[in-house]
């Protein structure tokens, strides 16, 4: 009969069974139901290696007491006397679940890894983009969103009379009140869109268990819309503070 180090040998780290490389019983996500040796990383995405559905509206207490649960059990410090490839498993499956768990405890950072699962890329990620911009030599821009585009030409206005300024020495008081207006009205549209997005997640998560995936495309196209939308502000907020220092 083969021993443990013999049938070890037969599995290379990273490589997934869907039986227990130690016992050969059917294997659990992260641990052997039988024998408790712990599992080279299936390849899930971050949502099915905590064990939830593709939803948004996450619960993150929820979340943390998986994460802290899987952080004691899989640490490579807890088989440091064990086999090889052991060893190798406890450290893949520990960096994955730090992984995961960064990503979905953010909102944005989730809402943005789901999206990318479904395919599809915020404009100022995008492989297309990034691409060109290496091949022309400019930076990437990002269009203005149109509820945005009056407002962003006024102030990109004040922003190149505020730089002139600076060039010159000069002060305009009334000039730096207009832009702090501008700058106070981005944040409070920042902040609404977060609660855009949220109301979007709600869409999501009851897609997921009845919609029909024309709804799931169009709640998906939105919440792009909604995070392209969002970044746009958010970088224009970092242009104006930049110019004001």
């Amino acid at each position: 009969m083969a021993n443990a180090d013999s049938k070890s040998s037969l599995i290379v780290p990273g490589e997934a069974t869907e039986r227990c490389w130690s016992c050969g019983t059917m294997r659990a996500q992260h641990f052997c139901n039988s024998c408790g040796k712990v599992q080279p990383a299936a390849p899930v995405d971050y949502f099915m290696f905590f064990g939830f559905p593709r939803k948004l509206d996450l619960d993150t207490a929820v979340l943390e007491k998986e994460f802290y649960a899987l952080s004691r059990r899989l640490h490579p410090d807890v088989f440091a006397q064990a086999e090889s490839v052991e060893r190798a498993w406890s450290l893949e499956q520990s960096s994955m679940l730090n992984d995961a768990y960064r990503t979905l405890k953010d909102p944005i950072k989730r809402t943005e890894y789901l999206l990318r699962l479904e395919g599809v890329e915020l404009e100022e990620q995008s492989k297309q983009a990034t691409e060109k911009a290496r091949a022309t030599g400019e930076l990437k821009k990002q269009v203005v969103p149109p509820d945005l585009l009056e407002e962003v030409f006024e102030l990109n206005m004040h922003l190149e009379e505020l730089r002139g300024q600076k060039e010159l020495g000069e002060d305009d008081p009334a000039l730096l009140e207009e832009i702090g207006k501008a700058k106070l009205s981005l944040e409070e549209k920042f902040d609404a869109l977060f609660n855009e997005l949220k109301a979007e997640w709600k869409k999501w998560d009851a897609a997921v268990d009845s919609g029909t995936e024309e709804q799931l495309a169009q709640i998906r196209d939105q919440m792009l819309d909604v995070l392209n939308r969002r970044n746009y502000i958010r970088n224009l907020v970092r242009d104006v503070n930049e110019a004001l220092e």
